[in-house]
Order: C-alpha cells, then sequence, then structure tokens
C-alpha cells in the first residue's frame, strides 16, 4: 500500500509542477508545435480542389492539393474523417508548413497500399495529430514512407502527435535514401507486418527519435500473433553508395517507451545493423532516457541488438521485468560481410528482474546477460550501472565478452521498480475518442507508462557520486536533470518527497 500511496504523491507533486511551472511543461515533451505567422487553409471531405479556396466556407478536398496551393509559413488545418488514397508530398518550403490534424486523432488517411509519401525534394514540412493506417491485409508496402530519393535534398521533416498502426504489408514507417534532419516526436506505434520494423531507419543521417510510445497488441486489431514481426527500430544501411552515405548516422532514440514484446525470437525492441554489408551500417548512435519494459511471455532475442555498428552509446536507460530473451541486456554479432563492432559504451543503466531469471537458460527464460563472442566486438565500456536479478547471482559466462563483471563502479540492490501487472496497452479506440488504457493524448498515455512502471523507489543505490560525460540535459519526462545524479531514464531528485 505504501507503494502505491508514493505512486500517488509523485503523480500529485507533478501535476503541481505542471500548473506552476513557467519553462516548458514536462507534460508536453517535444510535443508542442511552433505555430506558423502565414495563412490559414482548410481541407475537408466535403470541400472541393478547383471550385474551393482553400477557406472554412469553401475548403480544398485532399491534402495534397491544398500543399501545391499553399504558401511558405502556411497552416492547413485538416477536418475530421476517413481520407482514402495516398498523399504524396515533394514541394520545399523555406520556412515551414504545417499541417495539423483540426481534432486530434480524429482526421484518418489510410489506402491500401502507401498513405504518406513525403519524397524528392520536401523540405520543411510539420504534420501532426493523425491517425495512418492500412485499409486491409492486402494491402501493399508501407504506410508513411519519406524517401530522400538518393540525393540529400529532402531535409527537415516532422512527425509529430500522430498514431501509426496495423500495416498488412512492410513497416510502419520508413526512412531512407538519403533523407536528413527528421523528427519522429510524440507518437505511437503498433502493430507493424511481418518480417518488418515500426520504424526503419535506413541509410539517412540526423534522426531524432523521441517521446513515442511503441507496443503491439494484434489481437486489439483482430490479428493474429505470429511471432513473424521484426524490432520495434531498426538503423542500418541497405544500399551502400546509392545515396550520399554510406551508413546511418547521428541517429538519437531517447525518451521513448518500449513494450509488450509480440514478434519473433530472433529480433528485440531496437536493432542496430542487420544486412551484413561490408561497411559499418550505422555509427555514432545515442539510445538513451528509454523505459524498456518487459511486460511480455513471448521471448525476444534481446531488447538491443549490434550486427556491423561503430559508436554506439546506450546510456541512462531503465529496463524492467522479467523480458524472457536469450541475453536480457544486449546481442552483438557479424553479419554476413560485416566489420566487427566497435565502440560500445553502456552507462548508468537500470536492469531490474525482479523474477530473478537472468542466466536460467530456458526457452521462456533469459540465457545470459549478454551474448557477445570474443572476435564479434572490438573496444567496449561498461560503466556505473545497476543489475538487479532478483536477489540471484549475476550470470557469467568465459564465452562472452561483456559481462556484468566488467563494471568496475557496478550498483548491486533491488532498485524497487513497480511490478508489472497487467498492462493495458494504449491502442487508440476511435468510436471512443480516447486510448485503451483511459488517456485522450498520447502524451498522458506516455506519462502514465512512465509513472507507473519507471519510477524506482529505492532512491538511495539510485544516486552515483561518479560523474561522467553522456550525462543527458534532461530525464525521460523532459525535466531538467539536476545534481546529484541519478542513474536510469528518471532522475528521481524532482519527485518532492
Amino acid at each position: 500500500m505504501a507503494f502505491y500511496q508514493m505512486r500517488l504523491i509523485t503523480l500529485l507533486s507533478l501535476l503541481v509542477v505542471c500548473f506552476f511551472s513557467n519553462a516548458t511543461s514536462f507534460t508536453q515533451g517535444t510535443c508542442q508545435t511552433k505555430q506558423l505567422t502565414g495563412k490559414t487553409y482548410y481541407v475537408s471531405l466535403k470541400g472541393h480542389d478547383y471550385k474551393g479556396d482553400g477557406s472554412r466556407v469553401k475548403p480544398w478536398r485532399t491534402i495534397a492539393f491544398a500543399t501545391f496551393k499553399a504558401e511558405d509559413t502556411s497552416t492547413i488545418i485538416v477536418a475530421p474523417g476517413i481520407y482514402q488514397g495516398e498523399v504524396r508530398l515533394k514541394r520545399p518550403f523555406k520556412k515551414g508548413l504545417l499541417i495539423k490534424a483540426e481534432v486530434p486523432y480524429m482526421t484518418t488517411l489510410t489506402n491500401n497500399a502507401r498513405v504518406l509519401a513525403i519524397v524528392s525534394k520536401a523540405k520543411n514540412i510539420t504534420i501532426e495529430g493523425f491517425e495512418f493506417t492500412h485499409t486491409n491485409i492486402s494491402a501493399k508496402p508501407l504506410v508513411v514512407h519519406i524517401d530522400g530519393y538518393g540525393k540529400n535534398e529532402l531535409k527537415n521533416i516532422t512527425l509529430k502527435n500522430n498514431i501509426f498502426h496495423d500495416s498488412y504489408n512492410n513497416d510502419l514507417l520508413k526512412i531512407n535514401n538519403g533523407a536528413s534532419d527528421i523528427n519522429i516526436h510524440c507518437n505511437v506505434f503498433y502493430n507493424q507486418g511481418n518480417s518488418d520494423e515500426h520504424i526503419d531507419v535506413n541509410s539517412v543521417q540526423n534522426i531524432d527519435i523521441a517521446d513515442n510510445i511503441f507496443f503491439n497488441d494484434f489481437a486489439a486489431s483482430s490479428r493474429a500473433i505470429t511471432n513473424k514481426s521484426s524490432s520495434y527500430i531498426v538503423v542500418k544501411d541497405s544500399n551502400g553508395n546509392e545515396d550520399p552515405f554510406l551508413g546511418a548516422k547521428n541517429i538519437n532514440i531517447h525518451r521513448n517507451v518500449f513494450l509488450n514484446w509480440q514478434g519473433s525470437y530472433g529480433h528485440g525492441f531496437i536493432l542496430i545493423g542487420e544486412d551484413g554489408k561490408p561497411y559499418h551500417e550505422a555509427r555514432d548512435v545515442k539510445i538513451y532516457n528509454n523505459l524498456l519494459i518487459g511486460n511480455s511471455s513471448i521471448s525476444m532475442r534481446s531488447p538491443l541488438g549490434l550486427k556491423g555498428a561503430k559508436d554506439i552509446y546506450f546510456y541512462h536507460n531503465t529496463i524492467t521485468g522479467d523480458l524472457p530473451s536469450n541475453a536480457y541486456a544486449l546481442r552483438v554479432n557479424k553479419e554476413g560481410d560485416n566489420p566487427i563492432n566497435d565502440n560500445l559504451v553502456l552507462k548508468s543503466n537500470i536492469w531490474s528482474d525482479t523474477s530473478g531469471t537472468i542466466g536460467q537458460g530456458s526457452y521462456q527464460k533469459s540465457n545470459d546477460f549478454a551474448d557477445v563472442f570474443f572476435n564479434q566486438l572490438d573496444s567496449f565500456s561498461m560503466v556505473n550501472n545497476l543489475i538487479y536479478n532478483g536477489g540471484y547471482e549475476l550470470p557469467s559466462s568465459i564465452f562472452d565478452k561483456v559481462s556484468p563483471s566488467d563494471d568496475e563502479q557496478l550498483i548491486k540492490g533491488n532498485p524497487q521498480l513497480p511490478k508489472l501487472n497487467k498492462i493495458i496497452t494504449p491502442v487508440w479506440m476511435q468510436e471512443k475518442r480516447q486510448f485503451a488504457e483511459g488517456s485522450f493524448t498520447i502524451r498522458n498515455a506516455f506519462l502514465r507508462l512512465v509513472m507507473f512502471y519507471g519510477i524506482p523507489v529505492n532512491k538511495k543505490i539510485i544516486h552515483t557520486k561518479y560523474t561522467f560525460p553522456l550525462i543527458p540535459n534532461k530525464d525521460i519526462m523532459f525535466r531538467k536533470r539536476t545534481s546529484p545524479h541519478s542513474i536510469g531514464a528518471y532522475d528521481i531528485n524532482h519527485d518532492g518527497f
């Protein structure tokens, strides 16, 4: 009872901060959009592209036509309804264009093939508040595609506060072929196609993936669990020198929540590299301030995987739950013609399995802490992490290069993260205008997951006397981190008790 009283106190204190803070509030994170100064135009299913003028009284019929007609710094407001067919955007804007659903999540863009294509020289476009989904099980590949056409001219695209769900063929979102400076903020992703991902980040640079929720719940969409879907996020380079970038570079994956694994045993939440190319498929990838929840009984390979990657920084993350897997923390291996993986940094993370199944070795439990053969990884460092195995000894293997004993500042003890009782996934319920667990916005659903499953009670062992580089300026709640620093995704200095 004391534990849940503490959770309630924490919730109330956060709400007080929300009302009295003069700074950008954690209740918004990166979810607020800067309003543009130009004209406002309107799109409606009742409108007409050639007979309309884009006003509220005489709206246009399609987003593509509105984008063609709108001036720089304009805002396009799209009325609620179900819009069928592909939306294709390729126009560059010097200062910006905002395309926004009039009522968040009540405007559905759907198709039996690609739903939204942002291609060619498109630039400085923000898309906010929509639901994207395939129409039926016979759909052709992809839901949303950001395609740079291999020319490095597509830049500065932001997808914010949208719902991406139920691809029946390929990824929910693919970003590839030389695109750069792409922001994926405050969205929900669930239920991709078999053998594919929520987000495929492929031969691109400067990608920021923050404040999103990733999960699968196939039953909620009347789909079978095939155990064939792949990682939630993959970062790689499939096409070599066909675009200006050799290897995806400068990718930030931070302040996200991952949960409810229902995929293949060979994959996990995040995979860096995949296609066995003779070069590092990804480099300079920073993964931090994320909450990874092991609430599923379905086994994965490992929550983090590396295949031909270099300069990968995994820090200030919180991993909690049973998380049945071959390796509880990570797997590193060479695929095909990959060069050896190099420079992996594991710092100030919390790994907590209260069931004590790390090292148990059965199919449904975690076999190793890390699965890394010596010839698969060159340099690495492991500093100031907390690993809790329900009071049982931590596993160690002479065959694995990475082991808990490699951390000379290893923290032992129970961080007292919440028990993972049956979690209701935030599936969008259009008819009720809310998410299944009761939230009305993506940000509220995100905050609920963090506050109920990501806050450690054992404050004493979470604080660290060590100071290192790679301390994020903000924590998972978008609050400024303060000293004395705490490890994991959530900064406990803000709790108020």
